[in-house]
């Protein structure tokens, strides 16, 4: 059985970080930190409160793919990703046949409560409006498991690991 490889996705302020890192421990699995891949033209133009475009993306997605290309058969991965569009999905799926996806959602004033509390994060919560409006909430043809951020990180976890069918290590 190949090892877990999940992306965890939302948009800023959902708890990616948190539940990935989380579930990657219960997995034994690494962890990646997406955002650690951005090139840094794309942290100054989010520090500066800009959003992303498509174009600015590319080369951060391209990252995340090779990561996950680049897995052993017996490796497994967690990676917080927005992965706010389709398409960004589509070429996360190309990198690896077998990811799977957890996008956690929750209620914009939760979320902004969220991002005005984080510190030490180079995205202003000015951005969280930019995300929210560029999210294409994945379709059910995309078969990902969506997930309310209301409820407690350890239990986002459980569920996670319930539905997906998950063995911890």
């Amino acid at each position: 059985m190949t090892p877990p490889r999940l992306i965890i996705m939302g948009v800023s302020g959902c708890g990616k970080s948190t539940v990935g890192q989380r579930l990657a421990q219960r997995l034994g699995v690494a962890f990646l930190e997406g955002d650690d891949l951005h090139p840094p033209r794309n942290v100054a133009l989010m520090a500066a409160g800009t959003p992303l475009t498509d174009a600015d993306r590319a080369d951060w997605l391209d990252a995340i793919a090779a990561r996950l290309s680049g897995l052993g058969a017996d490796e497994g991965l967690v990676v917080s990703c927005s992965a706010l569009k389709h398409m960004y999905r589509e070429r996360l799926r190309a990198a690896t046949a077998d990811v799977r996806f957890v996008h956690l959602h929750g209620d914009p004033t939760l979320l902004a409560s969220r991002l005005n509390q984080r510190q030490g994060h180079y995205m202003p919560p000015t951005l969280l409006a930019s995300q929210l409006n560029t999210l294409e909430i994945p379709s059910p043809d995309e078969a990902v498991l969506s997930l309310d951020i209301a409820q407690p990180a350890d239990h986002l976890v459980a569920q996670i690991e319930q539905q997906l069918h998950l063995n911890p290590a």
